[in-house]
C-alpha cells in the first residue's frame, strides 16, 4: 500500500502482520529489543525485515539499521530510506541518493488524536484548516493525519538538512484527490479509500553557514483499511 505514495526509484515493502521471527535480527539490532515487550519486538523486527526487503530490492547490502543520534536509523552508505509501524502496518522505503535527496514515510491509526495533543501539534491556521476538510470528509480523523504528515516531514527533513524540526515548525495544508478511486471501497475489511496530497510550508530557520534550505515540501497521504499513510520524497 505504501508503494502508492512513492515516485518510480524508490523501493517500498510493507506487511499487515508480522512475518519475521527475532533471529532475522542482526546482533546489534537484537540489543536494541531486549528488555521490550512481546509486542514491540515483533513490531520493530518485521519492520527491519521491510528495510532489509527494500534494501534488497536496490541491490543493497542488508546491513544493521541502527539508530543515530537522534533515534532515525543510518542506513548504508549511497542509500536513503524510512521505517513506520503502528498496530496492523510495518513499512519501509529505500532510495538511492543522489537520486533522491530526501525519504519520509509514517503510518498512523485512522482514529482521533488523545484529547489535548491537537493544540500541541497544531498552529492555529492549521486547527482551521483541519476543521474545514472535517467538514468535506469526515470519515478521515484529520487531526492524526496531520500528526501522521508532520512526522514524514521531519523523517525527511532531519537526515537531509541536519536541523531538528519541532510541531510548530512546519505549517501544512492538506488537499483531497478527485479521481476515480477516491471513495472507493476496496472490500468488506478496507472501509472507504481517500487520498491527496500535502505541502509543508517550513517556518524560517537558521541554515548552516553555506547551505540553503528549502522552504517547503510537497507530500502525499491515503486513508484506506483503517490506516492513514503519508510520504515525502524529494528528488
Amino acid at each position: 500500500m505504501i508503494e502508492r505514495l512513492v515516485p518510480e526509484g524508490v523501493v517500498a515493502v510493507d506487511a499487515f502482520e508480522d512475518v519475521a521471527e527475532p533471529g532475522d535480527l542482526h546482533p546489534e539490532e537484537t540489543a536494541l529489543i531486549a528488555k521490550a515487550v512481546e509486542t514491540r519486538r515483533r513490531e520493530f523486527t518485521t519492520a527491519r525485515w521491510c528495510a532489509r526487503q527494500a534494501l534488497a530490492g536496490l541491490g543493497a547490502p542488508a546491513a544493521a539499521l541502527l539508530p543515530g543520534p537522534h533515534g532515525a536509523p543510518v542506513w548504508p552508505v549511497g542509500v536513503l530510506g524510512s521505517i513506520t509501524h503502528c498496530a496492523g502496518f510495518r513499512a519501509a522505503v529505500a532510495a538511492r541518493s543522489p537520486a533522491v535527496a530526501a525519504l519520509g514515510i509514517d503510518a498512523e491509526p485512522n482514529e482521533p488524536v488523545p484529547d489535548g495533543v491537537l493544540g500541541a501539534i497544531a498552529l492555529p491556521g492549521e486547527q482551521r484548516h483541519l476543521r474545514e476538510l472535517a467538514r468535506a470528509e469526515p470519515e478521515v480523523r484529520w487531526d492524526r493525519l496531520l500528526f501522521s504528515a508532520k512526522e514524514a516531514v521531519y523523517k525527511s527533513w532531519y537526515p537531509w538538512t541536519r536541523q531538528r524540526l519541532d510541531f510548530e515548525d512546519a505549517a501544512l495544508t492538506f488537499t483531497l484527490d478527485d479521481g476515480p478511486d477516491a471513495g472507493l471501497d476496496d472490500g468488506p475489511d478496507a472501509g472507504s479509500r481517500r487520498g491527496g496530497g500535502f505541502t509543508a510550508r517550513i517556518l524560517p530557520l537558521a541554515p548552516p553557514a553555506g547551505a540553503a534550505l528549502p522552504d517547503r515540501l510537497e507530500g502525499r497521504w491515503l486513508a484506506e483499511r483503517g490506516l492513514l499513510l503519508t510520504a515525502i520524497t524529494v528528488v
